[in-house]
């Protein structure tokens, strides 16, 4: 994406200011807790010790880091192109259907880690398609891709809705949700690798789709940043005119960059259909794709600045959760209000520090002997 300041180190940019946005916002959300009574302190130590302090938080923290590393990355792909996806809440919830037919098929005829890569084409190539339609659209008829895509979330829970209320209920259920998958579609627990490390992680979901993350994250990096089509994405994200002197078809690009957008977002329904739940359920999704927004924004749309970020909003949500059980008074619309000044800091706010930084940068490095010249001080 095209920066309106002057380039500044990668230290800098991707470290230091994202660091000072995360301390002005957990600042003011102290002010916040400050004024229901409660100790900012005690607060940020109970929200630590719920995300890190015992095996099953902990689990659980990196179980939603999962959901937004895929959210995140799917957002990040769009942006690199120009292209500002809100649609990856409904594209991970038809995903998930792609990944709950596939699994529903395959579930009682194979072993998981036969199923397993048949979910991942099915999760992908759903979201893929999804995302399709709003691509098409911004790319042939002008329609602009951030009204689109917002829209496609209200028609994608619509069509859950339908389907799960409806085709895919058995037969005598009472509950919006298609029947539980068996054995053959149910990806391993790391239960057993954290007990090596003498970790319990007790009830939480995490399971190996945390690696498959971690693998998505290194392909998009090698896409966007050491291949052609990542060249071109990323000209047409930082000017289109440029591209199409070039030689670059705009309308191929879009389509292709809000497709594998689609298709990342698709994938983060491996972690609760075939990871937790073991069937495709009423919102699946569960907001990863509108956190995967912030996940972008904070990570400056780069795989090694989203995995950190992602790991943030797993805190925030785990921690956030032990906060609100602990504190009766911070309650769950507070810490609603801590994530949104996250957002608010490092997202829609990430150049409030820039130009500051910027200039402090490049006074430090002049000289500190270097004077004007003596026509220019005259």
């Amino acid at each position: 994406m095209s920066r309106p300041y002057a380039k500044l180190p990668a230290w800098i940019d991707f470290g230091l200011i994202p660091l000072l946005n995360l301390v002005i916002a957990f600042a003011v959300a102290g002010l916040v807790v400050l004024m229901v009574g409660e100790s900012p302190i005690a607060a940020a130590r109970l929200m630590l010790q719920g995300a890190f302090g015992y095996g099953e938080g902990f689990g659980f923290t990196l179980y939603y880091t999962t959901n937004f590393i895929f959210t995140g990355l799917a957002v990040a792909v769009a942006f690199h192109a120009g292209l500002f996806n809100i649609g990856g809440e409904g594209q991970a919830y038809v995903g998930g259907l792609g990944v709950g037919l596939v699994s529903l098929v395959l579930d009682r005829l194979v072993p998981w880690w036969v199923t397993l890569p048949f979910a991942i084409l099915g999760g992908f190539l759903f979201g893929a398609l999804w995302a399709l339609i709003p691509a098409w659209l911004q790319a042939r008829r002008g329609s602009h891709i951030v009204i689109t895509t917002i829209m496609f979330n209200f028609i994608a829970a619509s069509l859950m809705v339908y389907l799960l209320v409806g085709p895919l209920k058995p037969v005598g259920s009472m509950n919006p949700q298609s029947r539980t998958l068996e054995a053959g579609a149910q990806l391993p627990k790391l239960d057993g690798l954290f007990a090596a490390f003498g970790a319990d992680l007790g009830g939480a979901p995490l399971n190996i789709t945390l690696f498959l993350a971690l693998i998505a994250a290194f392909l998009v990096w090698l896409l966007i940043f050491r291949t052609r089509l990542g060249y071109e994405l990323r000209t047409l994200g930082f000017s289109p005119p440029a591209a199409r002197y070039a030689g670059m078809s705009q309308t191929r690009l879009i389509v292709i960059a809000m497709t594998i957008s689609g298709g990342l977002a698709g994938l983060m329904a491996l972690n609760p259909v075939i990871g937790d739940q073991y069937r495709v359920q009423i919102d699946l999704a569960a907001g990863a794709g509108f956190v995967g927004i912030a996940v972008a924004l904070m990570g400056r749309a780069h795989p090694a600045g989203i995995i950190p970020a992602a790991l943030l909003f797993g805190v925030l949500y785990q921690g956030g959760a032990e906060l609100a059980f602990e504190m009766p008074s911070i309650s769950r619309d507070m810490i609603v209000i801590i994530q949104g000044l996250v957002i608010l800091f490092a997202g829609a706010l990430e150049n409030m520090l820039r130009p500051a930084v910027g200039g402090a940068y490049r006074r430090l490095r002049l000289p500190a002997t270097q004077t004007l010249p003596v026509e220019e001080a005259t």
